[in-house]
């Protein structure tokens, strides 16, 4: 009797226990397959069905599904956009280009080989002897070449310019011991006094005289007086020298010099003079650049160290602080321009950005080259709790559906 209650009792709880086993575990089974197992087996060269499980088998496909989703609904263009913009405020873009300055200019401190003084050689050396005569001789063609600078040198330099009493002095002495003493005076009456020049002189002295002087030129002509001092410059040198010495001295010439080029000044001249002056320097140093600018910058380039004048340049960089203290306004202000640039050009951009960079593929290729096992744990770290959610429903399904039975059973 009580067997016959056990195998009754039995009859009615075992469906709804089986049905909640098969349930559990079939959905169990069915999650697993999804990714499990990895790889194909084969039995007798034919390939078992199920294997690889769906997702290793359709993972190529899985890749471009993905990448589709992923560039048609979240990397939209608008999206890269708004991401780019986000990504390229100016504070970002500063701290960047600031960190990218001080780096570059750790670099050059730390230059040991003199390889950014090579560079900055080679790049003076170019500018100097190629490209500035060559554009030196574009620009002088023009008719207003150094116009303003050369009359503003004029006008504040050349016109305003007036030595000093000592510098007056000082020039007045020079001019007489090293550019005319009295021996280069000496040598210039010899040159002057020719047989030719003397016979001019004594003949004009006799018909252009009158009264006492053409008495005393006719009488006594200037002739014999002017040989005389010929023959005392060229036969009495010391004699000669020393009295054109004290003749400089009593007719007081170092005097007379001082003042005259302490007053020698530009202004004192007319201005329509100083204004054909202005126009005639202007002229010559046009002309000047034009026919010579050009080969005096490449002579004057092939005879500068280069890389010693790079190196004195770079090593005054090393050590100003107004480099340093400069490099944040230079950020910030290259920020900007960059900011400008893209607010115009932002959508160009990243239209021709998207092509190059390819993103769709290299979701493709990250998603296939994800072995079966780490796909498998990415979407249960992700999904673990809705996937045993979904084997607990299996189980409550399959035991409700035990029941149904199991009452279908009792009222039949």
């Amino acid at each position: 009797m009580v067997a016959l209650e056990l195998s009754t009792l039995w009859l009615f709880v075992a469906p709804p226990v089986v049905g909640g086993i098969i349930g559990y575990f079939t959905n169990d089974i069915a999650i697993r397959m999804l990714f499990r197992p990895y790889r194909a087996y084969y039995v007798a060269g034919k390939r078992v069905p199920f294997t690889p499980g769906l997702i290793p088998r359709n993972q190529e496909r899985l890749a471009k599904r993905i990448s589709d989703t992923i560039m048609g609904s979240l990397l939209t263009p608008d999206e890269l956009q708004k991401l780019a913009r986000r990504l390229l405020q100016p504070e970002r873009v500063q701290s960047a280009l600031l960190w990218l300055l001080k780096l570059a200019l750790e670099q050059v401190q730390a230059d040991k080989e003199q390889k950014t003084a090579k560079v900055v050689a080679n790049i003076l050396r170019d500018l100097f002897g190629q490209s500035l005569p060559r554009l030196l001789k574009v620009l002088a063609r023009r008719e207003d070449f150094l116009e303003a600078q050369l009359n503003q040198i004029f006008d504040r330099v050349l016109l305003e310019f007036q030595l000093s009493n000592d510098q007056s002095a000082k020039l007045a002495d020079w001019l007489l011991q090293v550019v005319i003493p009295p021996d280069v005076i000496r040598q210039a009456l010899i040159d002057f006094l020719t047989d030719r020049n003397i016979q001019v002189i004594d003949e004009g002295f006799r018909e252009k005289t009158s009264g006492t002087y053409w008495v005393i030129a006719n009488l006594f002509g200037i002739r014999n007086a002017l040989l005389r001092l010929r023959a005392f410059c060229l036969d009495e040198r010391e004699a000669c020298n020393t009295r054109l010495a004290e003749l400089i001295i009593s007719l007081n010439v170092p005097t007379r010099l001082r003042e005259l080029l302490q007053n020698l000044s530009l202004q004192n001249l007319p201005v329509s003079t100083v204004r054909q002056l202005r126009k005639t320097l202007r002229d010559t140093v046009r002309t000047y650049v034009q026919q010579e600018g050009s080969d005096l910058l490449q002579e004057l380039g092939k005879s500068i160290d280069w890389e010693n004048l790079a190196s004195v340049i770079l090593s005054r960089l090393r050590t100003s602080p107004v480099v340093n203290e400069s490099l944040e306004t230079v950020s910030w202000e290259l920020a900007l321009i960059l900011e400008r640039y893209l607010e115009r050009d932002l959508e160009n951009i990243v239209a021709q950005a998207i092509p190059i960079l390819n993103i769709d593929q290299v979701i493709i290729d990250r998603v296939k080259a994800t072995s079966a096992a780490d796909l498998e744990g990415a979407i249960n770290g992700i999904v673990k709790s809705e996937l045993q959610a979904i084997v607990n429903l299996g189980g409550i399904l399959g035991f409700v559906i035990g029941l149904i039975q199991a009452a279908s059973l009792l009222l039949g």
